[in-house]
């Protein structure tokens, strides 16, 4: 993710100053704590400062970091949003308490129920997808579930993350809520038997040992691919190219979904600001700047696609609510540590 210099972000926070903590109710302001940082969203908040005259304060920084600074301010916090990348992330918000439920047409019509909280307390606003990547040295049926990522068959071909992973951790959590613990720690073990090596780097890493013949199998998140596949860096870009994107478990529950979402802070000064500049978010012209800036899905039906994403054609997501993700993260982590995964 690139990130954004708060001299160079219109929307910053001046810190002494408008992040007082609470200073108070504003008509016409919406606090943002967010573990985004893209260019693009500056100018959807500028965008949405235009249409509703709301202007839009934003803090950026690690999802953890943010949560800490949530604690810490309590009932004097002048957050009113908080955005997290993954529904592990957005989990953890909901464990501390700090969200309120929100009931909103808008978002309940616009966002499939799969993709919200059930109970309102956030709401997705983009769709990530773990797709596994193949090498061309291997047939295109080679692997096609998560599953078959614990085959035998793959001995010594698998490339993966860490267990210390939020994706790795949110992928063991819909297993987990699909097959059970006992068969979930099975396959735990049968996935460490086929690394390639010990789990080291990003996803584009795990991509990229893949393409220089490390290993036949790659998992990663769909956009770190079609990053690498459309950016500027040209090694990168072959790498990626030499490797074939597999939608998985497309003949039965579907391909693995996360989300990024957003949710209202329970002690949210501006409530009603802060629902509408989500419901702002979920708009065709914003799910087009908001997702796709960085190759992700929208979550609202109907939004058009970048090219590399019409590429690799159409898939069938899971259904599974976002949230068991979050809700599984706990025993994912458990299974993975006695599997031996690192």
């Amino acid at each position: 993710m690139k990130s954004i210099s708060p001299l160079a972000f219109t929307f910053s926070f001046l810190i002494s100053a408008l992040m007082a903590p609470h200073a108070g109710a504003q008509d016409h302001v919406v606090n943002v704590y967010s573990s985004r940082h893209y260019d693009t969203d500056a100018v959807l908040y500028q965008q949405f400062r235009k249409d509703t005259g709301i202007q839009v304060n934003v803090i950026e920084g690690d999802t953890d970091a943010l949560l800490t600074r949530l604690k810490r301010e309590g009932d004097l916090s002048p957050a009113d949003v908080f955005i997290a990348v993954d529904a592990g992330r957005l989990h953890k918000a909901v464990e501390l308490g700090i969200l309120r439920p929100v009931d909103s047409e808008v978002l309940s019509e616009r966002i499939p129920e799969n993709l919200r909280h059930p109970e309102g307390l956030w709401f997705g606003l983009s769709q990530r997808v773990r797709v596994i990547l193949l090498s061309p040295d291997v047939p295109a049926d080679f692997v096609t579930t998560y599953e078959g990522l614990a085959d035998a068959t793959l001995d010594g071909g698998l490339l993966l993350r860490s267990s210390s992973n939020i994706y790795n951790q949110s992928l063991t959590g819909s297993l987990l809520a699909h097959h059970g613990a006992a068969w979930t720690e099975r396959w735990a073990k049968g996935v460490v038997g086929n690394f390639a090596r010990t789990p080291q780097g990003g996803d584009r890493d795990q991509i990229r040992a893949v393409a220089a013949g490390e290993g036949e199998v790659a998992v990663a998140n769909h956009y770190y691919f079609a990053r690498m596949l459309t950016g500027d860096d040209a090694d990168d870009r072959e790498a990626a190219s030499k490797l074939r994107l597999v939608f998985p478990n497309q003949s039965g529950r579907g391909a693995h979904v996360n989300v990024s979402g957003a949710g209202v802070l329970k002690t949210a000064p501006n409530p009603q600001n802060a629902i509408r500049f989500i419901e702002y978010l979920t708009t065709a012209d914003a799910q087009r700047q908001y997702a796709l800036a960085n190759h992700e899905y929208p979550v609202v039906e109907g939004v058009e696609l970048t090219e590399v994403l019409k590429g690799f054609g159409t898939f069938k997501s899971d259904e599974l609510n976002a949230a068991e993700l979050g809700h599984n993260n706990r025993a994912a982590v458990r299974v993975m540590d006695r599997a031996g995964w690192r």
